[in-house]
């Protein structure tokens, strides 16, 4: 892949590594500030820009695909910082990376030292779903009562066990 230093590097120093900043848009339907810090930015040959994220964990095994229910989230992440570059008029691949490092949990010992397998894997992306998502997310913050929990909720779950720890 062609890096594009000049242009690249400054924007990425700008939106890079920075929670509650890195690159913004004003989605006028709904007047919501959806932000996002995308770790890095790529170009290819045809001058799109290339979202890359960089995920780490400690597995037995390295991880080489995103194959599980619950990296659903960093998918939807991707696809969410694609979809922000597009409203901020830049042209942008369809695919996007995640270099994933796995953290080796063979060694003998620790000596100060974790070795990683690194594995970039391709992820194509599809953005179609955010317009519709902020108008449900508008709509259901201008309601005059709180949505019901569900059982299938994570978030709910976590809310309802932590209310009942308080009682």
């Amino acid at each position: 892949m062609k890096y594009h230093w000049g242009f690249l590097l400054l924007f990425v120093a700008y939106i890079r590594r920075r929670n509650f900043g890195g690159i913004k848009y004003s989605h006028k339907p709904t007047g919501l500030l959806v932000t996002g810090a995308i770790d890095d930015l790529w170009i290819n040959k045809k001058g799109e820009y290339i979202v890359v994220d960089y995920k780490a964990t400690a597995k037995d095994e390295a991880v080489k695909e995103l194959d599980k229910e619950w990296q659903d989230g960093y998918k939807r992440q991707m696809e969410v910082y694609q979809w922000l570059l597009r409203q901020n008029g830049l042209k942008v691949s369809d695919t996007g990376y995640f270099v994933y490092c796995t953290g080796k949990m063979d060694g003998k010992a620790f000596d100060k030292r974790i070795d990683f397998d690194v594995n970039l894997i391709a992820y194509k992306g599809n953005d179609s779903w955010i317009e519709k998502t902020l108008l449900d997310i508008k709509k259901c913050l201008d309601k005059d009562t709180i949505p019901k929990s569900s059982k299938d909720c994570d978030w709910c779950t976590y809310w309802n066990a932590r209310n009942e720890l308080e009682k």
